[in-house]
C-alpha cells in the first residue's frame, strides 16, 4: 500500500510558503539557493514572486539572518556587457508575478554567517513598501539537479 506516500512530499512545502497571510499578498514560490562552491561569500538566490491580491505590492529589500547583506539584483546588458544593478524596489501589480532567475533578476545573499550546503534551508524575509515583512525559506540545491530530473540516471549532457 504505497499508493498514498507519493503526492504528500510536497504538503509541507506549500503550507510553508502559504502562511503570509491574504494581506500579505506576496507569495513566494520555488525559492532555491543555488549551492556555492566552498568558501564562496556571494549566493544567488532564485524565486517565483508573485502578487495574489487587489492591490499592488512593493518589495523594498529582502533579509536573512543567514547572510550579513541581502538584496535584490538584476543583470542587464549594456553595450553587449553583462552588468549587475541593485534593485531598490520591485512592483507588482495585483495578479502580476516576477520570475527570479539566472541572467535575470535574482537576490544577491553575501557573506555567509556559516557553511550552506545542499538541502540546507535558508530563511529570508521580503520587506514591503507597506511595512508587511512576508517571511519564507529558500532550500539549497545543487546545480546539477536543475537539468536532471532523475536522480538515477548517470548520462551526462555536457
Amino acid at each position: 500500500m504505497r499508493l498514498l506516500s507519493t503526492g504528500f512530499a510536497a504538503l509541507p512545502l506549500l503550507l510553508a510558503a502559504g502562511f503570509a497571510q491574504a494581506a500579505g499578498r506576496l507569495v513566494v514560490t520555488d525559492a532555491w539557493i543555488r549551492e556555492p562552491p566552498p568558501g564562496a561569500t556571494m549566493l544567488a538566490g532564485y524565486a517565483t514572486l508573485k502578487n495574489d491580491g487587489d492591490e499592488a505590492v512593493s518589495v523594498l529589500t529582502v533579509q536573512s539572518d543567514a547572510f550579513r547583506m541581502a538584496s535584490l539584483h538584476e543583470t542587464v546588458v549594456a553595450e553587449g556587457m553583462s552588468k549587475m544593478r541593485e534593485l531598490h524596489r520591485l512592483d507588482l501589480a495585483p495578479g502580476a508575478s516576477v520570475e527570479l532567475k539566472p541572467a535575470g533578476k535574482h537576490l544577491m545573499l553575501m557573506h555567509p554567517r556559516s557553511e550552506v550546503h545542499a538541502g540546507d534551508r535558508v530563511d529570508v524575509r521580503f520587506l514591503l513598501g507597506d511595512g508587511q515583512r512576508v517571511e519564507t525559506y529558500f532550500v539549497v540545491a545543487a546545480p546539477a539537479a536543475e537539468a536532471a530530473e532523475d536522480d538515477h540516471s548517470h548520462h551526462h549532457s555536457h
